[in-house]
């Protein structure tokens, strides 16, 4: 596990992998660059491709601040920019799931020259008020805040009607539960990636979201109707939680589109 610091003076801590050209592999809220390697994604594109993984600020090895102001999207975009830096690239192409589709979104706007090819899975360009609350259980970040991560968990599975896998779990429960509900909170009050802007991203972009996956569902075709070109990829039959882990619809097309000229 390397680290690097940030502009604000947070721990960055990433994971390389792999040789080729350059892929940075944002994680959702509340895990972290692991579930790249549990889930296949790090054996599948290791060959073809130098993988980066960072830990979000406040998730897995990074750097844990408690005031929600230290979790804008401006300063998680800057962490990205503070590891590509660190590692001497110019240009990289980003895969994010669900927050890290959402900063992929913000890096792609305001550092167009930093990027070449762009994947959003399960993303969201509108403005990010009662998010958790869809995603996860209604008044889920107070639970998390003052009841802790048990509570949480519990709270979610109760509302999915079933047992969140192993994997999940142990990256909840891994977590700073005040730093991930300081996130939460930053993150609640982000007011959206606007259209426009979503219109002048000219890189190659592939989106995909599953069939069930709620709001994000219809998000996701916004975003992809809206970025000129983008292909979307619709996988039958999952949700929010269970998207990353269907490997089999959607490493094969990353794949391809990582790979394309």
């Amino acid at each position: 596990m390397d680290r690097v610091s940030s502009p604000d003076g947070v721990s960055i801590a990433y994971r390389e992998a792999g040789r080729g050209s350059p892929a940075v592999l944002l994680h959702p809220s509340g895990l972290s660059q692991a579930v790249w390697r549990t889930f296949g994604y790090v054996d599948a594109l290791r060959d073809d491709h130098r993988l980066v993984m960072p830990d979000f600020r406040g998730h897995g090895h990074s750097g844990k601040p408690h005031d929600p102001a230290a979790y804008t999207m401006d300063r998680l975009v800057g962490d990205i920019i503070a590891v590509i830096d660190e590692l001497g690239l110019d240009r990289v192409s980003i895969v994010g799931y669900s927050l890290g589709s959402r900063a992929a979104l913000t890096f792609a706007a305001t550092h167009p020259d930093r990027l070449d090819r762009l994947v959003l899975g399960g993303t969201s360009s509108r403005a990010l008020k009662g998010a958790f609350d869809d995603l996860f259980f209604p008044g889920c970040v107070a639970v998390l805040r003052d009841e802790g991560t048990a509570a949480f968990l519990e709270g979610w599975q109760r509302q999915r009607g079933t047992t969140l896998d192993p994997g999940s779990r142990a990256a909840f429960e891994a977590n700073d539960a005040t730093a991930l509900a300081a996130y939460m909170t930053s993150v609640d009050a982000e007011p959206g990636v606007p259209d426009d802007d979503l219109a002048e991203i000219t890189s190659p972009t592939l989106a995909f979201v599953g069939s069930q996956d709620g709001g994000r569902l219809e998000d996701t075709r916004h975003v992809a109707a809206t970025i000129p070109g983008c292909r979307l990829l619709v996988v039958d039959g999952t949700d929010h939680a269970t998207t990353l882990a269907a490997t089999a619809e959607v490493l094969p097309a990353i794949r391809e589109h990582l790979a394309a000229r």
